[in-house]
């Protein structure tokens, strides 16, 4: 398979990766413990759904667990954080639905603008650093 970027380019796109990650972090005002791919997936699952979903269906939005149990304990940390709430399900009793709640989700709509002007910028500056596949 031929190679399409230089080490260049790939170092820039880590660069970006980082920035990424660092705005993540500051969402939660430098609190490592959710720098986790576990709390990417459950915080943008229910930031793309802007409605509040089944909690069943935000513990499968955890890919990289396995267990109910551990997707569970996640969301336990969040909700006791107050990054997602909880509310009785109308549509049936036996399920729970859950939300960012808002300041959350004014905090992720901030840092998805901030990635998007990173992402924005990245590109912009990639053909600087070497020949791209569709010449710009």
């Amino acid at each position: 398979m031929p190679l399409t970027y230089n080490d260049d380019q790939r170092r820039a796109y880590l660069a970006f990766i980082d920035r990424i990650g660092m705005g993540w972090v500051k969402v939660f005002d430098g609190d490592t413990d959710f720098y986790s791919a576990a709390y990417w997936d459950l915080f943008t699952y229910l930031w793309r759904n802007k409605t509040p979903q089944r909690k069943t269906d935000a513990m499968s939005s955890i890919t990289g667990v396995k267990s109910p149990l551990t997707a569970s304990k996640y969301i336990d940390t969040a909700l006791g954080r107050g990054l997602i709430v909880e509310k009785d399900n109308p549509s049936d009793a036996r399920s729970k639905l859950l939300a960012l709640s808002s300041p959350m989700r004014a905090q992720m709509d901030a840092f998805f603008d901030d990635a998007v002007d990173e992402m924005r910028k990245s590109a912009s500056g990639m053909s600087a650093l070497g020949p791209t596949p569709d010449g710009k």
